[in-house]
């Protein structure tokens, strides 16, 4: 048969042997943020697109390269790229500031990137979110850094397979004189720089930095820390006695500023041993304290982070990391002949609704190719229905482990198979 229709390129189907390993790590996430307490937040996949001209940047990769534009008359909107703007937007909509404090919000959303397709790249993938408003303290960046390394450990993966990659830009009052630094630098190596650095340098040359083409040029390039103000080299220091003093091990990579225009002081990464290929950030992040009052709210120091849920799931495969198996049924029930099928999904029904996890056959089949079914479903128990089971109002019910037979009132069904499992 040929295809008429196919998956657009970079977007790809998620099939229910896959789901079960999503759903695996999804409910990890949930789980671990709630004991970090924080709260889910769900934003639409459609904003404004000024929301990430004005928040991420227009001279950065995202918004000048990958992100999708749909027009709607005078109006134009993006199909989300990242998920921080959103939640500063739905932040500032529904006044979660009002209250003072500090707001930690988590989420699970798709994101959507018109780049080229390649391992761990897609053109649309999913992202686990953390965002902390309203704290300013290096406390909250040693938490939240503590948070996604202890997520990665839960899922199984070695301390020895990851990597924490730690680095400072400083703020709006320090960093001017490290970008006009790193644009001499830029300069004084221009014709050695790959034609998209060439472009970055009058623009964004901070970007020059993290250019995998450009790795070995950079090396020599001059680091932050004698630009750094007062203010953000105690914040820096502060962050790094404390992940001294929780065990947390990182690497200082100098040249690590992201790719947002949004972030200021504290930034990371996540980088995998395997399993990525050259792509091999799992996740990063970083403070962003003047994003909420630059999209018209008040002054709040922010940060968070994004993992990459593909990335990370091909990082669980390459490791071998302990991964969940389908739960088997409970019980599988097997119709004798046409005039027991109706009883069948009745029985089937009253099994669901006390929670067993219970099929049936749907096409008519033997009962031999019943029995069948059961085993290749795991099932704890088959319940027989036949001429004699209708006569009298009871089951058989056989466990599939001992192979014991037993007849059972179809009324106490429920309540008796689940004292024996």
């Amino acid at each position: 048969m040929e295809l008429k229709y196919r998956a657009l390129e970079g977007m790809h189907d998620i099939l229910p042997e896959q789901s079960l390993l999503w759903q695996y790590v999804e409910s990890r996430w949930r789980e671990h943020c709630r004991r970090y307490g924080y709260g889910e937040i769900r934003t639409p996949i459609l904003e404004s697109a000024e929301l990430f001209e004005r928040s991420v940047g227009e001279t950065s990769d995202i918004v000048s390269k990958e992100m999708y534009v749909l027009q709607r008359g005078e109006e134009r909107y993006a199909l989300k790229p990242e998920g921080t703007a959103p939640v500063v937007r739905a932040y500032l909509e529904h006044g979660l500031y009002s209250g003072g404090g500090v707001q930690k919000l988590y989420y699970i959303t798709p994101f959507f990137r018109g780049e080229r397709p390649q391992k761990g790249r897609y053109r649309q993938a999913h992202q686990f979110g953390a965002e902390i408003f309203g704290a300013a303290s290096p406390l909250a960046d040693a938490e939240l850094l503590c948070m996604v390394m202890d997520f990665f450990m839960s899922l199984g993966l070695p301390a020895d397979a990851l990597e924490l990659r730690l680095n400072t830009i400083g703020c709006p009052e320090c960093r001017p004189a490290y970008r006009e630094a790193v644009r001499n630098f830029g300069s004084e190596n221009f014709n050695r720089l790959c034609k998209n650095c060439q472009a970055r340098l009058e623009r964004n040359p901070l970007r020059i930095l993290d250019c995998k083409e450009c790795f070995e040029i950079t090396a020599s390039a001059p680091p932050i820390d004698p630009y750094l103000c007062d203010d953000c080299r105690a914040h820096f220091e502060g962050l790094q006695s404390l992940l001294k003093a929780l065990e947390v091990a990182y690497v200082r990579d100098h040249r690590l500023v992201r790719g947002l225009d949004y972030y200021t002081r504290t930034t990371f990464e996540v980088v995998a041993s395997q399993g990525l290929g050259a792509q091999n950030a799992l996740c990063g992040g970083g403070r962003y304290d003047g994003l909420v009052e630059d999209l018209g709210g008040p002054p709040t120091p922010a940060l968070g982070v994004g993992i990459g849920v593909e990335r990370t799931l091909l990082v669980l495969q390459a490791l071998h990391a302990p991964v969940p198996t389908p739960p088997p049924l409970d019980v599988f029930v097997v119709a004798f002949g046409d005039a027991a099928r109706p009883v069948a999904l009745q029985i089937a029904q009253q099994l669901r609704r006390a929670a067993l996890a219970t099929d049936l056959d749907l096409e008519g089949r033997s009962p031999k190719a019943q029995m069948r079914l059961a085993n290749r479903n795991g099932a704890r128990f088959a319940v027989l229905l036949g001429e004699m089971e209708l006569a009298q109002g009871i089951a058989t019910v056989k466990d599939l482990h001992t192979h014991e037979q037993h007849a059972v009132s179809q009324r106490e069904l429920s309540s008796w198979i689940k004292t024996r499992l």
